[in-house]
């Protein structure tokens, strides 16, 4: 396998989920500054000119962080981070769609929209960043009251949903165009979440 990537949250995320797997593969650079993801050579391995993409001994190519997180589930089934029973299944993906949409979409709407980052091949309304760096820090509420039933995002199983809400956390830090607010489930849950090995994995 190889792994197309570049720098960021949806490629740590694939980093993470192949670290609690213990999983490793051959590691491609993608220049996305550089425009090299909206070439024709790397749109032919995905469309939709993401990173990362994961190409499989066969040829086939997997594009979406997630989508190559449940591929790599269903190869490496343990240990399972999408759940092991039918409700457990859908309590994690409810958190997971529930981070993704309601936080994570958030903060790169803000970062893309009021930073430009993309400006040379988006258009960026900084109108529109301004919501959604609104938005996302209310948006946490929701993830710190599920916080102070259960140990983890989906119960007291660590799943994808608690990566990507992590990974989501730790981007919103580091680019700083969302005020965080202090949430004292969610800190709690952040420390225990990211002193994981895992989240040390490059």
């Amino acid at each position: 396998m190889k792994l197309h990537e570049s720098p960021s949250p949806n490629a740590r995320r694939v980093h993470v989920f192949m670290a609690e797997k213990d999983i490793d593969c051959e590691r491609v650079s993608v220049d996305i500054r550089g425009g090299e993801n909206i070439r024709a050579e790397y749109l032919a391995k995905n469309p939709a000119g993401r990173v990362p993409v994961l190409e499989l001994d066969d040829g086939t190519f997997l594009g979406e962080s997630v989508a190559i997180c449940r591929y790599l589930e269903g190869v490496y089934p343990e240990p399972n981070l999408f759940g092991d029973s039918p409700l457990a299944a859908a309590q994690i993906e409810m958190w997971q769609r529930r981070a993704e949409l309601n936080f994570m979409a958030e903060v790169a709407g803000a970062f893309r929209n009021i930073t430009g980052f993309f400006k040379d091949r988006e258009t960026c309304v900084e109108e529109w960043g301004r919501v959604c760096a609104e938005r996302a820090p209310k948006n946490l509420i929701m993830f710190d009251d599920q916080l102070a039933q259960s140990e983890y995002i989906a119960g007291d199983q660590f799943s994808i949903a608690d990566i990507t809400l992590a990974i989501a956390v730790d981007f919103a830090r580091q680019v700083k165009v969302v005020a965080l607010p202090d949430l004292a489930n969610l800190d709690r849950w952040h420390n225990l979440v990211t002193s994981r090995p895992s989240f040390s994995a490059t």
